[in-house]
């Protein structure tokens, strides 16, 4: 299948001055609309003040551009960007890493939650678990509409032609993942609904990691290579990445296991205790 969309999707005519609005940038600001909507919505079900989602939104915004962008500065072209400092604002020549949105990302939620009431760091970052892979969703969709993080040459019935790149038959990589985050944030979504404030806090942000990064680091091998200087390598620098990602979510669901085992095993072992007790009572009264 051809694919020769133009990546603008309009021309903002203001006077003599036009503007191009792409429609990366479309699908990438409609990320943070729809979070809001579903953040006011978790506030509302948990009796929280609605009015606090706007602050997070906020911190949320800046932390998922200046982390994304100084991501890709310094983790795929930093030499470029050494010689050429001033690019490093120019975000409209395109240039975002997820890895480095996820971190900036985290440190906005960190410094809201410092001054937010009664809301945690992973208190949020559960929540933030749940929205996020919508937004993954979405920004894949805005790559594709950009021919960008091309999949490999490819035979299969549905693979895509990028005509403004080249003319070879790919994996539509970039629709691959987005599947997979919309069906992530399904399943987390439910979770979420089903389980309610009885989530243990910390779990619904070690399965955004295991599931979201698990994802990425399988389909990383369906796409070419984001830099030159990953050529010979025998994973990519996105999967190098994802590994860590994927060790923290498995330690956070792994610690709420351990714990909830002790607590059970504690509530055994009262149990057993209140029961030697009630008959020794009646041993003594008999």
């Amino acid at each position: 299948m051809p694919w020769d969309i133009s990546p603008v999707a309009f021309t903002l005519d203001i006077g003599s001055f036009r503007l191009p609005v792409h429609w990366y940038g479309l699908f990438f600001a409609s990320t943070f609309v729809y979070g809001m909507f579903v953040f006011r919505y978790i506030f509302r079900r948990e009796g929280r003040p609605e009015d606090e989602v706007y602050d997070l939104v906020l911190f949320v915004i800046a932390g998922t551009v200046i982390g994304a962008r100084l991501g890709h500065v310094l983790l795929y072209n930093p030499a470029f960007y050494l010689t050429h400092p001033w690019k490093i604002l120019a975000v409209w020549e395109g240039g975002l890493a997820s890895h480095g949105a996820v971190v900036g990302i985290l440190a906005g939620v960190w410094l809201y939650s410092r001054r937010a009431t009664d809301q945690s760091f992973l208190w949020v970052c559960d929540r933030i678990g749940v929205t996020v892979p919508l937004s993954g969703c979405l920004i894949r969709i805005g790559n594709f509409f950009n021919s960008e993080i091309l999949g490999q040459p490819a035979d299969v019935p549905w693979a895509v032609i990028f005509a403004r790149v080249d003319l070879l038959p790919r994996h539509p990589v970039q629709l691959y993942e987005a599947f997979c985050y919309f069906a992530i944030f399904l399943i987390q979504f439910r979770f979420y609904l089903q389980q309610g404030n009885s989530v243990p806090t910390g779990h619904l942000f070690g399965r955004f990691f295991i599931l979201v990064f698990g994802a990425r680091f399988v389909l990383e091998f369906f796409k070419e290579g984001q830099a030159a200087f990953e050529t010979g390598w025998t994973i990519t620098m996105g999967q190098w990445l994802s590994i860590p990602a994927m060790l923290t979510g498995l330690y956070l669901v792994r610690r709420i296991r351990r714990r909830n085992l002790s607590g059970v095993s504690q509530e055994r072992t009262d149990c057993r205790v209140r029961h030697s007790r009630l008959r020794s009572a009646k041993q003594v009264s008999d």
